[in-house]
């Protein structure tokens, strides 16, 4: 095998290899360590050795009519021309897209205890209602038999 090799250009020191500076121009390796998500959607990740980086950007979307929105299935949904067409922006850019809340747990806005009650209080309320009719077929039954 032949090529041609053509070092016209190139320069060499003709000195033995030395340090020239100690001076440190960037940051040691690090792994991301974890992240976290602004009011404003922006992913910001905390590495290793002590630096941050936004990742990324959360983007939303709204639609005219959420209604018309078709679902897919596993909370998946597909814009038809019910809905209109998808309005996107950043969290909290307009009155239409509201800011994120990281690391926030949403929990249920029912009271167990008291729909608890409510279901009992309905039960009872059911239980007198049947006990009731019962009542009335006896006593119409009575009559019948009385003639």
């Amino acid at each position: 095998m032949a090529f041609n090799l053509n070092l016209t250009g190139s320069t060499q020191y003709g000195s033995a290899f030395a340090v020239n500076s100690m001076v440190q121009d960037g940051y040691a390796s690090g792994k991301l360590a974890g992240f976290s998500i602004g009011t404003d959607g922006v992913i910001v990740g905390r590495y290793t050795n002590g630096q941050s980086k936004d990742l990324g950007q959360v983007i939303l979307a709204n639609f005219r009519n959420p209604q018309g929105l078709q679902p897919l299935g596993d909370n998946t949904w597909t814009a038809t021309s019910d809905s209109g067409t998808e309005m996107i922006g950043p969290p909290g850019s307009s009155s239409q897209f509201g800011p994120v809340q990281s690391a926030a747990l949403e929990d249920s806005n029912v009271d167990l205890t008291k729909e608890l009650v409510a279901m009992i209080v309905q039960q009872r309320a059911y239980q007198a209602n049947a006990q009731t009719i019962k009542t009335q077929d006896q006593v119409l039954q009575t009559l019948v038999n009385l003639r």
